[in-house]
């Protein structure tokens, strides 16, 4: 099994990064963003960094488009497991064209609605956990999974 990260830096790197309980076995790596968090948490990690910013940024998010391509099909992970955001949809996308199923995970922010990242991963995602039981109760696929923060 091999398993690929994908998350922006902030507080979507620190929930994924708090979840190495579920990972930290397994072979994986990760793609985020180049900052001082990524650079200290994940000093002893293999890391591919994606192009900042993504927020209403099209040449960033075809370059990522691009960078997701290469990675996923020079890697060959078995699943990808993404907190978010704008960095995540080429990752879930390209993988799910690919055949490589993607867990998303909510932000804790996240109580009674999806995040944009969420409402656009949620169609494709296998699985899609939440952090809080009112947001688990709202959409169909998702599950409550307790809080990671």
């Amino acid at each position: 099994m091999k398993v690929c990260l994908v998350c922006s830096t902030g507080g979507h790197l620190l929930e994924l990064f708090r979840m190495r309980p579920a990972w930290q076995e397994i072979e994986h790596f990760w793609v985020t963003f180049d900052g001082p968090d990524s650079r200290c948490l994940l000093k002893a990690e293999q890391v591919i960094f994606g192009y900042h910013p993504t927020n209403r940024n099209i040449w960033n998010l075809i370059r990522n488009t691009g960078v997701a391509i290469r990675t996923l099909w020079r890697e060959r992970p078995d699943m990808i497991v993404t907190t978010g955001a704008g960095i995540a949809l080429p990752f879930a996308y390209v993988g799910w064209l690919m055949g490589i199923p993607a867990i998303y995970v909510e932000s804790y922010t996240r109580i009674t609605a999806f995040s944009l990242t969420g409402k656009l991963v949620y169609p494709i995602a296998k699985r899609v956990l939440v952090q809080w039981p009112e947001l688990a109760e709202r959409y169909r696929k998702a599950e409550y999974g307790g809080q990671v923060i």
